[in-house]
């Protein structure tokens, strides 16, 4: 078994415990040892980047300091997209000798990179491998079409992110077709959902869902899985938003990957928390 440190951040404890319920889910059901980082505090995002550039370094480099010389461990899961990415950043802040010098006057003790940052495609696509994932599929699907929708921060900017390829990605669509599912080709897998811009231009957040999700309608897809909470938020809830105005508009479930995989590899139907969704999903993953 694998160990692994592991940080929730605060959407998973808070609006997106389905995510977490079902990353832990899966993790227990691979063998994944997730070591959950003591006394963890906020990434910061998304005021302290904003704000503060050497505070939103410091609280991540703060929580890998922990990792690395409290715990002993190489790696931390991080399945926020926006956590993930505040981490990735630090790790390419701190490259810097003058920013890990100021880094390390804020924390408290240096951290100047070395541990590994697993989002929550890394997490199934590289931590335990494609291989031991379709070894551990108890229930595959049988053809499900899904648009595999990687949004910003997983990919971008590549030089912090270290994506695989930032413009058409493909590592989730790996992980989905292990699974049984059929990844359609689509257009907008990258393109932005808007964000948090749902706080104060929700017309905006309202058109870019639309765009999205109409593209990956026709491309055949029957449901889209996500690996952001502020993703699966906006185009899971925008959506009756837009049948506002659009009566004839057809609901398509937005999942998360680790929902997916849950569902594959046997995890309960309480962890996975489909129920929460506001498009319904059960029937479709059923």
């Amino acid at each position: 078994m694998s160990r692994v440190a592991y940080y929730p951040g605060c959407s998973l404890h808070g609006t997106a415990r389905e995510l977490e319920s079902s990353f832990v889910g899966t993790a227990v059901k691979l063998g994944v040892d997730l070591v959950e980082i003591p006394g963890w505090e906020c990434c910061g995002n998304t005021a302290a980047h904003a704000t503060n550039r050497l505070l939103a370094t410091a609280l991540p480099a703060n929580e890998m300091a922990k990792v690395k010389d409290d715990m002993g461990l190489e790696r931390v899961a991080v399945p926020c997209a926006a956590c993930f990415a505040r981490f990735m950043a630090t790790n390419h802040e701190v490259e810097d000798a003058d920013t890990a010098h100021d880094v390390a006057q804020v924390v408290g003790r240096p951290y100047a990179g070395g541990v590994g940052v697993l989002n929550l495609v890394d997490f199934y696509h590289d931590e335990v491998g494609l291989e031991a994932l379709e070894a551990k599929a108890v229930r595959p699907f049988a053809g499900l079409k899904v648009a595999a929708y990687y949004g910003c921060l997983l990919t971008r900017p590549p030089k912090i992110t270290l994506a695989e390829d930032p413009e058409y990605p493909t590592h989730m669509d790996e992980v989905l077709e292990t699974l049984g599912c059929e990844p359609v080709e689509w257009t907008f897998k990258t393109d932005c959902c808007g964000a948090s811009l749902a706080l104060c231009e929700q017309a905006v957040v309202v058109e870019l869902v639309r765009k999205i999700i109409v593209n990956a309608r026709a491309c055949g897809a029957q449901a889209i899985a996500c690996a952001c909470p502020l993703c699966q938020v906006n185009l899971d809830s925008r959506q009756g938003d837009i049948k506002k105005t659009d009566p004839s508009w057809i609901d398509v479930p937005i999942v998360y990957l680790s929902q997916f995989v849950g569902r594959a590899i046997g995890v309960g139907a309480a962890d996975l928390g489909l129920k929460k969704h506001m498009v319904a999903a059960e029937a479709l993953l059923a």
